[in-house]
């Protein structure tokens, strides 16, 4: 049976039960049911592309001097203009990453953290940045666990704030990359902040899921009027389509744009920050903000059947993309095939054994010491590979002995002199912790709820701690020379998305767009001692599988004992830029994904 055939009837068999009941001729909806979100027809296959794969949802787009990739296509063209403009990546990742704050509130904003992974062509080396803030000092392990609910800190509210990394980060950036004035920068998002912006389908459905959330949520939030003030002015938030304005948001914009750094950490907008968490019994304050600093850091690295793919340390996951890879290069993955049962059940099994060492290990490196080369070596991964049989899961599954969950924003860009900037950015768990501070326009971040609360753990809650960090930019190289800037976003399927696009790239030969639109899985369910990851229906846990997995596979993933999930668009979302070059001139092809709002420019 070929691909297409697979996607016609796969979906059937991937939702269980009431949709199998559904699934008799005259049973489905002829036509869009007015009010559903979405049109189910799983008997109904995607069109027919003249070439390239036949489930990929478009091309890649192509240009000479520049490329970009957002969720949002308001803010990739943005980042074109200011690269059309003389700008550099990385002053087009400031302006793209100040447009989503305004156009993507459910994924990204100036009250979260930044991390990126940059191109430097000068130095010929891939460098890294840390934006991630710390807990508040004045906050005290005894007041976190005492507001702890079955063992974990809560998801919402102020306990869960930590200080915003994003604005210390785009001027620790600009100030060794820009080229244009910093102010200039975010003229684009004022201007669409107070002029307003059309919200797209899928951004306006999470805005609604939030909302719903935070007013569900009662007392565990000191105040919501804030946000619904902000996000839902006159009680409702915007229908898709609907146009959205955040005066307040070009407010604080302009104070940035004006006083650098200082205009969020300082000043007026500091004072306001530090008044609001006092009136709600909250715990940042000014001198949080002011203390907190970006760091420069080395990425680490890993090589992939001939490919080197470049990861953050600090207090990320993203060695765990590289733990995953070191594993799974000791099995023939272009011999099991593209979605093949035994290739996703590598996948899942390497993912597991990773995400052990991620719950045991992982945390801020100030406050603990990360065996981070012993896990990312060759040695180590040989010794868990053994673990894994191709007919059966691994049970119990268990971390290594060292020797003596959340939505995201990523986007992508690349510049005419060769700089590339792989950037992402988030407020944790949907639009954060449900707190907005009076006139600034913004959520903060939740953050602070991945914090462990188990004595000894490395990730144990400390006052002035950076905790654990899902956010993690991708880049991989080809060598000396810059190859992907990439990501996909979305709590613990990041090193796992990260994962299946060099796979889809290195071992199965997909091009750009076509990697990031082959259907996904998400393994969900791995020991934690963080609030990030649902402990799993069964021991193994729970692998969700996109309807576009064909239904052999499907069927034997839950022959060899794999509890198989129901997809619910956890998947993660991707965007990419490509170095290549033809005879000897350089091109950038540039990927989007079909699962956002967004889009992928080049010229």
């Amino acid at each position: 049976m070929d691909r297409r055939h697979f996607l016609a009837g796969v979906p059937a068999a991937a939702l269980a039960a009431p949709l199998l009941a559904r699934n008799v001729p005259g049973a489905l909806p002829q036509a869009w049911p007015a009010g559903e979100p979405s049109f189910l027809r799983p008997d109904v296959g995607p069109g027919d592309r003249p070439v390239g794969a036949s489930f990929a949802s478009r091309s890649a787009v192509y240009g000479l001097n520049g490329a970009a990739g957002t969720a949002h296509p308001l803010a990739t063209q943005a980042g074109i203009d200011i690269l059309r403009r003389g700008g550099s990546a990385v002053d087009a990742a400031i302006a793209m990453n100040a447009c989503l704050g305004l156009l993507e509130p459910t994924s990204s904003g100036v009250g979260g953290d930044a991390y990126a992974m940059i191109w430097d062509p000068a130095a010929g080396k891939v460098v890294g940045l840390a934006g991630s803030g710390a807990s508040p000092r004045g906050l005290t392990l005894e007041t976190v666990r005492a507001r702890a609910a079955n063992g974990a800190l809560p998801p919402l509210g102020a306990v869960s704030v930590s200080v915003p990394g994003a604005v210390d980060a785009w001027w620790t950036m600009h100030k060794r990359y820009g080229r244009l004035p910093w102010a200039g920068l975010f003229a684009p998002a004022i201007e669409l902040a107070e002029a307003g912006a059309p919200m797209p389908d899928i951004i306006a459905y999470y805005v609604r899921r939030n909302l719903e959330g935070f007013r569900r949520a009662g007392g565990m939030i000191e105040e919501t009027a804030n946000a619904m003030r902000t996000y839902a002015p006159g009680g409702a938030s915007p229908e898709p389509g609907g146009v959205f304005r955040n005066p307040d948001l070009a407010r604080t914009y302009r104070a940035i744009a004006a006083g650098g750094r200082d205009g969020f950490y300082g000043g007026e907008t500091a004072r306001t920050i530090d008044a609001y968490f006092k009136r709600i019994g909250g715990w940042m304050t000014a001198a949080d903000l002011a203390a907190h600093h970006s760091e420069w850091v080395e990425p680490h690295q890993t090589g992939y059947r001939g490919v080197t793919v470049h990861a953050l340390g600090a207090n990320t996951q993203g060695i765990a993309t590289l733990q995953m890879l070191n594993i799974l290069e000791h099995f023939d993955m272009a011999g099991a095939g593209f979605q093949s049962p035994l290739s996703i059940h590598l996948q899942a099994e390497a993912k597991r054994l990773a995400y052990e060492d991620r719950a045991r290990f992982y945390a801020d490196p100030h406050f603990s010491k990360v065996p981070v080369e012993w896990l990312i070596s060759k040695d180590y991964a040989a010794q868990r590979a053994k673990l894994i049989s191709p007919d059966r899961i691994l049970t119990p599954v268990y971390p290594g002995q060292a020797p003596s969950h959340g939505d995201t924003t990523y986007f992508s860009c690349a510049d005419r002199d060769g700089m590339m900037v792989s950037m992402i950015q988030s407020n944790f768990r949907g639009m954060g912790s449900g707190l907005v501070a009076d006139g600034l326009g913004f959520m903060f971040q939740d953050r602070g709820q991945l914090f462990s609360l188990e004595d000894g753990h490395p990730n144990l809650y400390a006052p002035g701690k950076r905790p654990f960090q899902t956010i993690i930019p991708g880049f991989a190289t080809r060598g000396r020379d810059p190859w992907l800037s990439f990501g996909v976003m979305g709590g613990d399927m990041q090193p796992q998305g990260q994962t299946q696009i060099i796979l889809n790239r290195v071992d199965y030969g997909l091009e750009v767009q076509s990697a990031g639109d082959a259907p996904r899985w998400h393994h969900e369910g791995s020991s934690q001692s963080m609030g990030e990851d649902s402990p799993g229906l069964s021991p193994t846990g729970l692998l969700r599988l996109e309807t576009g997995v064909p239904l052999a596979t499907r069927r034997r993933l839950a022959e060899i004992g794999w509890t198989i999930g129901q997809p619910d668009g956890g998947f993660g979302r991707y965007e990419c830029v490509e170095r290549r070059v033809d005879r000897g001139t350089r091109v950038y092809a540039a990927a989007s994904e079909m699962r956002a709002d967004g889009c992928a420019l080049a010229y």
